[in-house]
């Protein structure tokens, strides 16, 4: 059994364009119902948020969203969830997944889940936390995003190091192998530090 007990997903509240991006979702929700790990996710029943969130609670597992009012109803928030918890802001929600999570993982997705990986890696740069990060790179979505972050390295912007701050991988079975590789961190969250 994995150490890694509650972990944070970021994805997109659409489906993007291939269905690949929702046969991954729906891998990774069910591998994480079966391997005891509780889902923190952003609390949406539409795109892929909804799917990765149908399939762990199809496959028995436990779900927790988080969703600002603003949000409930553009992004339909998901009322069969193991917990809903509707947050005043988007401050609040992001800070209530990293502290509710064990390790992350960014599935597709776009500006929101952008935001959420970069606040998540810096984070982890500056020592706030030492919680895994994955990026499950389906179908080399995320290629122009590694591609970017290569070139601030090469541009003197981040140190090398920056680029061991998460791992990526090709599909939600690499993804669960690392999860149940990972010890957990015993670094608190930060807090009421965005």
């Amino acid at each position: 059994m994995t150490s890694i007990r509650s972990v944070c997903v970021y994805c997109g509240s659409s489906l993007g364009e291939s269905q690949v991006y929702t046969a991954q979702a729906q891998i990774l929700g069910r591998m994480l119902a079966e391997n005891g790990i509780r889902l923190v996710y952003g609390g949406g029943r539409i795109g892929l948020m909804g799917v990765v969130a149908e399939a762990t609670l199809a496959a028995g597992g436990e779900v927790v969203g988080i969703i600002p009012h603003h949000l409930h109803d553009w992004e339909v928030g998901h009322t069969g969830l193991t917990e809903l918890h509707v947050v005043d802001s988007m401050h609040t929600r992001k800070r209530m997944m990293v502290e509710m999570s064990d390790a992350f993982i960014a599935l597709p997705g776009g500006l929101g889940t952008l935001d959420e990986f970069f606040e998540i890696v810096t984070w982890r740069q500056l020592k706030l936390h030492d919680k895994p990060i994955i990026v499950l790179n389906t179908e080399d979505y995320w290629r122009p995003l590694l591609a970017l972050i290569e070139t601030v390295v090469e541009r003197g912007f981040a140190r090398r190091a920056s680029t061991t701050l998460y791992t990526v991988v090709a599909d939600a079975e690499a993804a669960l192998a690392l999860l149940k590789a990972a010890p957990a961190s015993d670094q608190p969250a930060a807090t009421g530090r965005m």
